[in-house]
């Protein structure tokens, strides 16, 4: 008998020894995200990945990565290093606790970095659950993606949608894996939320824990138990959901125990091996569990030690996370007084720049004025002093208008008076001649002043009477027959002639006035321009014509110019009527006036000599020399 139990002791053993060869390679990656830096904070996630991972090291998973807090570089960087494990294992398992999305029917995973402020961030900002998928695809018999992510989601509720056609759903999506062998587990079904629970942990985690990992218990019938758990724990509220299908042969993640031939395990050895099972979970539920069977003894003492240890670590952890806790509201409240502080300076900064503004914008606006209202009171001077140098300038030249005027008038009323005086005295002394005289008892020269006196005073001759009948005055004669109608001898004077002379009017021969005046009545007056306009030669007023000079032939570029050479007269036809040129009739016969003409060079005028028709004496014209 001792020896079939050694020789069975020794089979065990040598079983035992050669059992890692045939195992299956199991790995894990165990993912909690609760600090999240854009929505409140989490608490359950770190406290059940914790829990998952030491339950998947418990079961002797060759590998078990635990994740905690993951931003968007670190969740890609610890996907892309599990898939690379992934490639020669038997079974890949993925845990995920923290904030998940559905947008469009597609699910995401999202890491602690996450703003998502409008929809369509979620496709660079997380992870579709296809992602998650790719990871553990090389593995040979079982691909298991466990997904605690259904919690009421802050960001669907804050975040803009850039179409109102694109659905953001509550919970996750239902999701039908492509691969065999693949299962997709959800702490609550498509489309509700799951629940953090009351404890440290939420009860799909304490579920997963209880079941997930039980040796020989098909993983169908694990996630039965989870289910019933969970709906037991959340009063019918929550209930976990598995999608994909798997073979007809039992799947397990923790194969069944062996059975040691020979005789049974002593009651001793039974407990150890339990109080083993217990260590290697290392939870305070398995502890308890160990206790509830065993409550007393060795192993009981060393379980309710461990009990201890778990208190003080748990009390260490919870210190250690009040401590945290209190240390980011500090750095928080810190951070939101700085902020603060730098706002309300830069309020005051900008309030301040913004008053100096307006006092300058002000103070311009005041400069501005100044020099309008200046400017404007300059203008005004000025065209205060041009509308009185106006004025000053009209005054004058009405003034010395009057005043030549005036003088005119009285040259003209004086010299009608010392021609009426002498018409009188020639008068009286023609009353005072005896009819019954033969010859007269004037002189000649007398008679010739008696009628030149008359000729000037019917405006027929032009020139002193001085008693000397010569040629003007015989033109003055032969304008008066003209313009009076009767045929006296201009050679000589005579009695009847000064008494037809005096029985005319006024005037008898038509006022001819010099260059420069008009005839206005029985006066000559001075022709005024208006500003800008100057006197020409036809006696009219208008602008000014700009000179053309010209260089006489000789004339040196170096030394100065030699003196013009006078021009030589030039004829001109009596027929031709010329620029400037009086009337007909107007010049008395013989008598000369020059006038200004352009028909004549520049530096010569138009000299007139009077004729008549009445004998046949055409007038003549020449351009002569203006000196």
């Amino acid at each position: 008998m001792g020896v079939l139990r050694i020789f069975s002791i020794i089979i065990f053993f040598a079983w035992l020894g050669c059992e890692p060869a045939l195992a299956q390679k199991r790995v894990a990656l165990v993912i909690g995200n609760s600090a999240y830096k854009t929505v409140p904070r989490l608490g359950n996630p770190i406290n059940d990945a914790g829990l998952i991972g030491k339950m998947f090291q418990a079961a002797g998973f060759d590998v078990v990565d635990v994740k905690l807090d993951l931003n968007t570089a670190e969740m890609r960087r610890a996907l892309r290093e599990f898939g690379t494990k992934t490639r020669d294992a038997e079974i890949a398992v993925v845990y995920y606790a923290g904030h998940g999305i559905e947008v469009d029917g597609s699910n995401y995973l999202i890491p602690t970095d996450a703003v998502l402020e409008t929809d369509t961030d979620v496709y660079d900002e997380a992870f579709p659950l296809d992602r998650v998928l790719v990871t553990i695809e090389p593995a040979k018999q079982l691909r298991l993606v466990i997904l605690d992510a259904c919690r009421d989601n802050p960001f669907a509720k804050t975040m803009k949608r850039t179409l109102s056609s694109r659905a953001i759903g509550r919970g996750l999506a239902k999701v039908e894996p492509n691969s065999a062998n693949t299962m997709i587990a959800f702490a609550a079904k498509a489309g509700s939320t799951a629940s953090d629970g009351d404890s440290k942990n939420s009860p799909f985690a304490t579920a997963l824990a209880d079941h997930l990992t039980k040796p020989g218990l098909d993983l169908r019938k694990a996630f039965g138990f989870v289910r019933d758990d969970v709906l037991k724990n959340t009063s019918f509220k929550q209930e976990p959901y598995v999608y994909g299908s798997l073979g007809g042969n039992d799947v397990t993640l923790v194969p069944a125990k062996p059975v040691a031939a020979g005789s049974q395990a002593s009651p001793l050895e039974t407990v150890r091996k339990d109080y083993e099972l217990s260590l290697q979970l290392g939870t305070r539920d398995g502890w308890t569990a160990f206790l509830a069977q065993y409550p007393e003894g060795f192993y009981a003492n060393l379980a309710k030690g461990q009990l201890n240890k778990i208190a003080a670590e748990e009390a260490r952890a919870a210190a250690a996370e009040k401590a945290r806790q209190a240390d980011e509201e500090k750095a928080r409240l810190v951070a939101e007084r700085a902020k603060k502080a730098d706002q309300d300076r830069a309020a005051a900064a900008a309030k301040s720049a913004e008053e100096h503004r307006l006092a300058a914008e002000k103070a311009k606006q005041i400069e501005e004025a100044k020099a309008e209202a200046a400017e404007q009171r300059r203008k005004e001077a000025e065209a205060a002093v041009v509308k009185a140098l106006a004025e000053k300038q009209a005054a004058e030249k009405a003034l010395a208008d009057r005043l030549a005027s005036e003088k005119a008038a009285a040259e003209q009323a004086a010299k009608q008076a010392a021609d009426k005086k002498s018409a009188d005295e020639a008068a009286q002394k023609i009353a005072a001649v005896q009819p019954t005289v033969s010859q007269p008892s004037l002189s000649p020269q007398e008679m010739a002043k008696l009628a030149q006196l008359e000729l000037r005073r019917v405006g027929c001759l032009t020139t002193a009477a001085d008693g000397d009948w010569n040629a003007s005055s015989r033109r003055s004669l032969s304008l008066f027959n003209k313009y009076a109608g009767t045929e006296f001898d201009v050679q000589a004077v005579s009695i009847d002639t000064i008494d037809a002379i005096k029985a005319r009017a006024p005037r008898v021969c038509p006022l001819v006035c010099d260059h420069g005046y008009r005839a206005e009545g029985d006066a000559c007056t001075k022709i005024t321009c208006k500003s800008g306009l100057e006197l020409q030669d036809d006696g009219n007023c208008a602008r000014p014509r700009k000179n053309i000079s010209s260089r006489a032939p000789d004339e040196s570029s170096a030394g100065g110019s030699k003196p013009q050479r006078s021009l030589p007269p030039t004829e001109f036809s009596p027929n031709r009527r010329l620029p400037g040129e009086p009337p007909d009739g107007s010049i008395p016969t013989g008598q000369r006036m020059t006038v200004q003409s352009s028909a004549c060079p520049r530096g010569q005028v138009l000299e007139l000599i009077g004729g008549s028709q009445a004998h046949g004496i055409r007038r003549q014209k020449r351009c002569i020399a203006a000196n």
